[in-house]
C-alpha cells in the first residue's frame, strides 16, 4: 500500500487493515467484473427457479451491504438511512426462501407403505386361522358341472 503512491499521514498500527482493506476490495471488484462480463441469462438457464431466487436475493444483499459500506465511509450512519429498511426486507425475502428450501427438504409420508405398516402390526394369528377354515369349508359344498 505504501508503494502505491504518496505516503499520507496515518497510524502505522493500522497498516495492515489497510493492506487487508485494499486486498479485500480488490477481491470485490474483480468478481463483481467477471459477474458483469458474465451473460445473466446463462446462468440462469441452469438453475432452478428457487436457486435463481436464491442467486437474486444475494445478490441484491451484496449490492446493499456494499452501499451500506460506502454510506459508512461517507461518514453517514446507515441506521438511519433507508438502506437499513432494505436489507431487512431482503432478509425476510431470503428466510422465505429458506423456509421453502427447508419444505422441499423435509420428509415425506409415504401413505402407501404407512398402511402397509399398519396392517401388517394389526395382523392377528386368530384372524389368519378363521380366514383359512372359511376358505377350506367352502371348497368341498361346491359342485363342478
Amino acid at each position: 500500500m505504501a508503494d502505491d503512491g504518496p505516503v499520507e499521514d496515518y497510524p502505522t498500527e493500522i497498516e495492515d487493515n489497510l493492506n487487508d482493506f485494499d486486498s479485500s476490495v480488490t477481491s470485490v471488484q474483480n468478481m463483481v467484473q467477471s459477474l458483469i462480463s458474465a451473460s445473466r441469462s446463462n446462468h440462469l438457464v441452469k438453475l432452478s427457479p428457487l436457486d435463481q431466487a436464491k442467486l437474486d436475493l444475494m445478490s441484491v444483499y451484496a449490492l446493499n451491504s456494499m452501499f451500506w459500506m460506502y454510506l459508512v465511509t461517507q461518514g453517514v450512519n446507515p441506521k438511519d438511512h433507508g438502506i437499513k429498511q432494505e436489507l431487512e426486507r431482503i432478509r425476510t425475502y431470503m428466510n422465505k426462501v429458506k423456509e421453502i428450501a427447508d419444505k422441499k427438504k423435509a420428509a415425506r409420508l409415504n401413505t402407501d407403505a404407512a398402511s402397509r405398516f399398519v396392517r401388517n402390526a394389526l395382523w392377528d394369528a386368530e384372524d389368519k386361522k378363521r380366514k383359512d377354515n372359511n376358505e377350506h369349508s367352502h371348497r368341498g359344498k361346491h359342485k363342478r358341472f
